[in-house]
């Protein structure tokens, strides 16, 4: 059985190889060659990692897309789900039967709000595995043997690119782990609190699903944590990028295109509430103006010639 799944990951993860190791191999060329970094330091091995997060979270862009969508339709059918509870709670496939019936009439799909964590799963994987390897001398993929003695001997902030908070002895390479490892952490729980307080609905913040969101809330950061003291500096530079992009990402997202019901949604509504106003009363302005500068202006009045008194009796 373990030769199996043995072969099964040797058969996606070898694909993976070839092009995680392409894209680095080419922004550290573009990096060393074109912008004049120093091809053994570990600057522009740090922007190659950095280079490779951002093609991969543009790449995922669709599926983000997806995800969002998902998870909107995830939690504008919560009062639906709930009323299915309280019909069918007594018969299990019976409420199976008619919530998978709920879904397929909404288009929504529960998996698709995980597609992009379970995807970068696999590249994560593979990043792995390719700093495992440099830190050994050992090429992977379009990565020659030398090119992966460099990226393990690579040095940020003086610390080894390849080492670990359980790998490492110095203290400077522990603490830029750590620090590392509460960014990674930090991000993670920031992204799914920003996910759960600002778009969605009343009705979604109670039952199974939010239940769900919010263990993920918690669990998720956990994870991250505890995994992390054990992934090298490069994978970790990898994973606190990709949050900080989804977290940029999605802020974006709910602030201009929000969940109805939401307290994005509202505060959506007033910013565009007060673009408007301030465009009309800016139109209202310049028409004034546009008016006031047509209408010609009044012709000077002419005064009386004085006269004197010997010319006034004369004239009556």
């Amino acid at each position: 059985m373990l030769d199996f799944f043995g072969q099964i990951f040797t058969f996606i993860g070898t694909p993976l190889y070839y092009a995680i190791s392409a894209v680095m191999v080419a922004f550290h060329t573009f990096f060393s060659q074109v912008l004049g970094f120093d091809p053994a330091g570990g600057a522009s091995w740090a922007l190659s990692i950095i280079g490779l997060t951002l093609v991969i979270r543009a790449a995922l862009i669709p599926l983000f897309v997806k995800q969002i969508k998902a998870s909107r339709n995830m939690q504008l059918i919560q009062p639906k789900v709930k009323e299915l509870q309280k019909k069918y709670g007594h018969d299990r496939e019976r409420l199976a039967q008619e919530t998978m019936k709920l879904y397929k009439e909404t288009g929504t799909n529960p998996l698709a709000s995980c597609l992009p964590l379970l995807l970068q799963m696999p590249i994560f994987l593979a990043l792995f595995r390719t700093l495992n390897e440099a830190a050994d001398g050992d090429g992977v993929g379009f990565m020659t043997d030398s090119l992966a003695k460099s990226l393990a001997n690579a040095q940020i902030f003086g610390v080894t690119i390849s080492d670990s908070f359980t790998s490492a002895d110095s203290t400077s390479t522990k603490i830029l782990t750590m620090s590392l490892v509460v960014l990674m952490t930090a991000t993670t729980f920031t992204t799914q609190r920003q996910l759960m307080r600002k778009n969605m609905p009343e009705s979604a913040l109670t039952g199974q699903y939010a239940q769900q969101q919010k263990i993920l809330l918690y669990v998720l950061p956990v994870v991250f944590a505890v995994g992390g003291i054990a992934f090298p500096i490069g994978v970790l530079l990898y994973w606190s990028t990709s949050n900080l992009w989804t977290m940029g990402q999605q802020f974006y997202v709910i602030r201009n295109n929000p969940t109805p019901g939401t307290p994005a949604f509202e505060a959506k509504k007033k910013r565009d509430a007060l673009k408007h106003h301030g465009t009309d009363a800016a139109t209202v302005s310049g028409t004034a103006v546009a008016v006031e500068e047509q209408t010609p202006a009044p012709p000077p009045r002419v005064q009386p010639k004085k006269q004197s008194r010997s010319q006034r009796k004369k004239k009556r």
